[in-house]
């Protein structure tokens, strides 16, 4: 038996070293002691794009997927395995998040709780992290002490999906220096506007966003229409079953990249997908109409809402947000709604109060619009 020792903060942002004991690897096996329940369980919640057709274990990619059991037993660990080493994951136990995990790059358990009280509890790891980092391979849970493996939960009423840049995926919320910083130990998507959204409704919820994308022009040689239909956003082969999940209403916020990048000709990705384009209002109006009507087309009765902000695509004299007005406008069809988010007037990307702020704001127009 080795032992490790793993760098680990709590959601209050202490820092802390967490024991991690490498065992030997259980297939299935049971006993009063331990139970080792496979990624295959059927009682196993996933949320989010999760490949679990593999034959080892269960593929992470996207930011906000989860992995959910309800249990008894005094104890519980994942065994998981990380192509980077770079990935972060909320531990929430029942209900509240607690502290902060970052797998290693070999496959092993980490503990996620101990000492449990007698009686039924919940464990489940979020994915704080965004693709590019590298997926994250889940194998299973292990219960010790009086274990038993409960029933999942009652599927929720609800559903939602996002589509989104940075501010989508919570990139850097947790950087309080205002430096925007590129450690993904700072991007935490559980506190982006979306999660919040999704947790105000008690809405299953699927993220589907990069940092630096755009609909017509990206920081890297992808754009929205590029990915937005995969499993595995790193593969181009990889297409995801767009019947294994059909959302009440869909939000995308898009086009805060596209405002800086437009004037950026001297960037590659300028050459390979505005080079030979007419730059003009109807461009824009258009492309993004495109877009959404691609994700009409994805979900014929969803309610769609096109929001911008709120960075500054969405300062005063943009004309970013008119784009996305007109391209609803033009559309006709009355369950897809604009909802443009005012300027926030600091620089960065949105911070916690800020992100809480823009929940608040699409919060109340689904209430105050959507029948869901």
């Amino acid at each position: 038996m080795s032992l490790n020792k793993v760098i680990m903060k709590n959601y209050m942002g202490r820092i802390f070293l967490l024991t991690i004991i490498a065992l030997p690897i259980l297939h299935g096996c049971k006993s009063d002691k331990e139970l080792f329940i496979s990624y295959s369980n059927p009682e196993i919640e996933y949320w989010g794009r999760i490949d679990t057709t593999g034959i080892d274990g269960a593929e992470l990619y996207w930011s906000g997927t989860s992995v959910k059991i309800n249990f008894e037993g005094e104890s519980i660990h994942a065994l998981l395995k990380d192509e980077s080493g770079d990935n972060y994951f909320n531990v929430i136990i029942d209900n509240e998040s607690l502290f902060i995990l970052r797998p290693d790059t070999i496959k092993q358990y980490y503990q996620l709780a101990s000492q449990l009280s007698g009686g039924s509890h919940s464990v489940e790891i979020f994915k704080r992290t965004e693709w590019n980092r590298g997926k994250t391979i889940f194998f299973g849970f292990k219960i010790g002490n009086k274990p038993e493996l409960l029933s999942k939960s009652t599927p929720k009423k609800r559903k939602i999906e996002f589509y989104g840049n940075s501010i989508t995926a919570g990139y850097a919320v947790e950087d309080t220096t205002g430096s925007d910083s590129p450690d993904s130990t700072y991007t935490n998507n559980y506190l982006s506007y979306s999660a919040i959204t999704a947790r105000n409704f008690d809405a299953e919820y699927q993220c589907i966003c990069r940092s630096g994308i755009g609909i017509t022009i990206s920081w890297f040689p992808l754009i929205m229409s590029d990915i937005f239909d995969r499993l595995n956003p790193a593969d181009s082969a990889s297409k995801w079953d767009f019947s294994l999940f059909t959302p009440d209403v869909v939000v995308i916020n898009l086009f805060q990249n596209d405002s800086w990048l437009v004037k950026r000709q001297d960037r590659a990705e300028f050459e390979k997908y505005l080079g030979n384009k007419v730059l003009n209002d109807h461009f824009f109006i258009s492309s993004y109409q495109q877009f959404v009507s691609g994700i009409r087309d994805r979900y014929p009765k969803a309610k769609i809402i096109c929001i911008l902000g709120t960075m500054d695509a969405t300062k005063e004299g943009s004309a970013w947000s008119g784009y996305i007005e007109q391209a609803v406008a033009n559309m006709k069809d009355e369950n897809i709604y604009s909802h443009i988010l005012p300027y926030k007037g600091t620089p960065g990307h949105p911070s916690k109060k800020e992100q809480q702020e823009m929940a608040n704001s699409l919060s109340k127009f689904i209430e105050e619009n959507i029948e869901w």
